[in-house]
């Protein structure tokens, strides 16, 4: 298959959805905010692109901070259609997610956080549940050599099954499975599906690992371009199966792929749809975007001001038109790749889906 050409109603659906984005970021509404509540985490991760230490001088965000910059929002967002999500660091290290979930709870937004599954046992699973918990997203990468390799904790892989065993069994809350494939792991994916729907899992995300921070060091982490074009294969083939709900991550534009490995077509949604607070109080869009990319700081700026006057870097991606993107026919579907993968200094793309996929 040809990734880069288009068959005529392939593209036909891309033009109208590609409208349909432009609106979208115009009117940008907001409906998806992360917190990034801690940057402690128990684990020391070969992919993590973030500043998170099992030791840290960072303190954690006292909870009332990153409410009062919640209630900022009061009559620009709609609680019941915003999505709040607390990532880390390792959000489970905190010791009052109960509390803060509560008082979401009583501001009547849904939250939901993202786990490495490592502290997630019944007792606490209950509490959480409890303060309103809606969702929860767990990380497995691979079978168990795999997954402590990448994870850094011979441990890992146990804990995080067993959180997963836990969620299965609770109904009416939305969780996923979310693993990152490299090298290593992409071999074991088959026996991975079917251990996932034998557990019950039923809904699966495959992400590949983006160039940045620890991930920088090992290529190991990077599939090259044939298994990187094999691993779509497998996601179209298991999405054909409909055994298990599997899309791959909202990372950049595969092609001829699109509308064959996710449920919507590639979109960025960074700064459109989605806002972060990050651990120090910066405005961000997703928690993957640091440096040139913040907006503001919860501190000194009134977060519902950010999100109504900034983002011009995400809403208007014409600067991203350099380098390959200037000559690329898919730029216009595109819009130079996932905002997390060029880089926060120089806006220079890092990683192109489609130029590895044509390889």
């Amino acid at each position: 298959m040809n990734v880069a050409k288009l068959p005529f109603r392939k593209k036909l659906a891309l033009e109208l959805f590609r409208r349909s984005r432009k609106n979208e970021s115009r009117l940008h509404p907001l409906n998806y905010i992360f917190w990034e509540c801690t940057l402690r985490c128990n684990l020391h991760c070969l992919h993590c692109g973030s500043e998170c230490k099992k030791e840290t001088t960072a303190r954690d965000m006292p909870a009332e901070d990153f409410l009062r910059a919640l209630d900022e929002l009061k009559g620009l967002v709609h609680p019941h259609k915003t999505m709040i999500v607390l990532t880390g660091g390792e959000t489970l290290v905190r010791k009052d997610l109960e509390q803060i979930g509560r008082q979401l709870y009583a501001r009547e937004f849904p939250w939901g956080l993202v786990t490495n599954g490592m502290l997630l046992q019944a007792q606490r699973l209950q509490t959480l549940l409890t303060a309103g918990l809606r969702s929860v997203t767990v990380s497995l990468d691979g079978l168990e050599h795999s997954h402590n390799w990448l994870r850094g904790d011979a441990r890992s892989y146990r804990q995080a099954f067993r959180a997963i065993q836990l969620l299965v069994n609770v109904p009416d809350i939305r969780f996923d499975v979310v693993t990152c494939v490299n090298r290593k792991n992409f071999d074991e994916l088959p026996q991975l599906k079917e251990l996932l729907w034998q557990t019950g899992v039923r809904e699966w995300r495959i992400f590949t690992i983006f160039p940045t921070g620890r991930a920088k060091m090992n290529e190991a982490l990077q599939l090259e371009p044939k298994p990187f074009k094999a691993l779509f294969d497998f996601i179209r083939q298991t999405r054909e199966e409909g055994k298990i709900g599997l899309n791959y991550g909202c990372e950049g534009f595969l092609g001829n792929y699109e509308g064959e490995v996710r449920d919507n077509l590639f979109y960025c949604r960074a700064g459109i749809t989605i806002a972060s607070i990050l651990a120090d109080g910066a405005i961000s869009a997703c928690p993957n975007l640091r440096a040139n990319f913040i907006q503001g700081n919860i501190y000194k700026d009134n977060f519902a001001d950010v999100w109504q006057n900034r983002y011009h870097v995400f809403r208007n991606r014409s600067w991203t038109k350099t380098d390959d993107c200037a000559s690329c026919k898919s730029y216009r579907y595109c819009e130079g790749n996932g905002m997390h993968l060029r880089d926060g200094q120089t806006g220079k793309l890092l990683f192109c889906h489609l130029k590895r996929l044509e390889a």
